[in-house]
């Protein structure tokens, strides 16, 4: 079963917690920054190491200083209208979380709202896509964690996954 928690990623007991990366995997603001600041300076530089990673793939890196032993870093579509292929990159990226995950023996994993934040995707388009993509793969894992920011987003995953 998917778990919808309205909680800081950065404090889950999971093997893995995904960040809703850029493409240039050096931080930022939302939940970037967050998991760079409670990860500390060793995450930018394992990230520096990595190079860049573009919009749908996603990269790992340790956890660092937090609970999780791992980072999955995954880089999500900025929405322009819907016309460029942002769902289907979108769905990608989860794909590529959860495929990382299993290479990297995750058996718990964690996933912001990726992309909703400043790369302005439609949040109930995108919990949509996120929970399709997560109740295909939650039986390959222990749990499965939607770790949401608000109340608004933990509604909208909430009637999402009864419908």
């Amino acid at each position: 079963m998917i778990e919808v928690v309205r909680a800081d990623i950065t404090t889950l007991k999971v093997d893995a917690i995904v960040n809703a990366a850029n493409a240039a995997l050096s931080g930022g603001g939302g939940v970037d920054g967050a998991i760079h600041r409670a990860a500390g300076p060793e995450l930018l530089a394992a990230c520096r190491a990595l190079g860049r990673c573009e919009a749908g793939d996603a990269r790992v890196t340790p956890g660092f200083r937090l609970h999780a032993r791992l980072v999955i870093h995954a880089v999500g579509p900025v929405w322009d209208g819907g016309t460029n292929g942002e769902a289907a990159m979108l769905e990608r990226v989860y794909e590529r979380a959860f495929a990382l995950a299993r290479e990297h023996g995750a058996r718990s994993i964690a996933f912001p709202a990726i992309s909703t934040g400043a790369y302005r995707f439609p949040a109930d388009v995108a919990a949509e896509i996120a929970l399709r993509v997560m109740l295909a793969h939650e039986f390959e894992h222990e749990r499965v964690v939607a770790c949401v920011f608000d109340d608004a987003t933990r509604g909208r995953y909430e009637a999402t996954l009864k419908r």
